[in-house]
């Protein structure tokens, strides 16, 4: 693997599951494998689970990290020809290549702004580093995938199923704020991957791309989407067609202990307790929040393995 900016960089999502899953029963297997490799992590934006998780799953390869708050410390300029008398003190072209110098492999994070589409479905932050990088990048969260989280997704469903074909929900809920498709986006594309019966739900006006959803069922009925589920995968998005924007913020879509029934329930985190899903819930015996978590130190570890045995 010489990168990996999305699910498709995997060459073999199943394989790659299941050696995922040998990586946690044995996470020290291949301490060595990152001796003398340095990650350095980027962070346009904030972060929990994916700062720590990252970072862990290089210590576990042998690998050191860098960790640098990019717009903390200061303000990088992407487009070209442009005359640079404003903010940005660096330009992208130089910042790339001296990142490389001091990285063998380089994790960036950068949300999108929600206001320009075009220019937030360019990916030119991501891409800049894959353009200009002299070093294999990876993608921590761009503008409109979250491929690391949908490989963590994938193995916390392969790990519980029960049943050979679950059925899988993906359930937008309310948020007070304006949330990006990204997470959503890759969830829907490696569900496209698995041996999984998928649909989405979502109230009116919340369609994702259709050039990702493509032919998966949608239901505008949330209680008639999620019965008989095995898991309900939930998280707030904005509107793709009114871009970035909150169209409303129906409560009735909060999951509940009702609606959910029997159902493995997932979500990303951070999740806001009483708006998104009810304490019932996220407390519940069928929340798989936390072990969802665990596995993105997994899902990170098996990438920045195949990355590293390609340097």
């Amino acid at each position: 693997m010489k990168k990996y900016i999305s699910i498709y960089d995997i060459e073999n999502v199943t394989e790659t599951i299941q050696e995922a899953l040998i990586l946690k029963k044995n996470p020290y297997n291949y301490s060595d494998i990152g001796k003398n490799k340095t990650l350095v992590m980027l962070f346009f934006n904030a972060s929990l689970r994916t700062r720590l998780s990252t970072e862990k799953a290089a210590k576990n390869l042998g690998m050191q990290v860098t960790t640098l708050n990019v717009t903390d410390a200061w303000n990088l300029e992407f487009e070209n020809g442009i005359t640079m008398n404003l903010n940005a003190a660096e330009h992208i072209k130089e910042a790339a290549l001296v990142i490389s110098q001091y990285a063998d492999i380089i994790a960036v994070r950068a949300f999108p702004s929600l206001i320009d589409k075009e220019k937030d479905e360019s990916e030119y932050v991501i891409q800049s580093f894959v353009k200009y990088a002299t070093v294999p990048v990876i993608n921590m969260e761009s503008a409109t995938k979250h491929p690391l989280q949908a490989l963590a997704d994938a193995i916390t469903i392969e790990e519980l199923k029960t049943i050979e074909k679950p059925k899988v929900v993906l359930s937008w809920a309310p948020h007070p704020k304006a949330l990006p498709q990204a997470v959503a986006n890759s969830f829907v594309k490696m569900m496209q991957k698995l041996n999984v019966d998928f649909s989405i739900t979502h109230p009116k006006g919340y369609e994702l791309n259709s050039e990702i959803t493509k032919n998966i069922p949608i239901c505008y009925n949330q209680k008639e989407a999620l019965k008989n589920a095995d898991f309900v995968y939930v998280k707030n998005w904005s509107s793709y067609e009114s871009y970035g924007k909150v169209l409303h913020q129906d409560s009735n879509w909060m999951i509940t202990k009702e609606k959910l029934n029997t159902a493995k329930f997932m979500h990303c985190l951070p999740v806001r307790r009483n708006v998104v899903v009810e304490d019932a819930v996220l407390d519940g015996e069928h929340s798989v929040v936390i072990q969802q978590a665990h596995n993105r130190v997994f899902s990170a570890q098996i990438i920045l393995k195949k990355v590293l045995e390609n340097l």
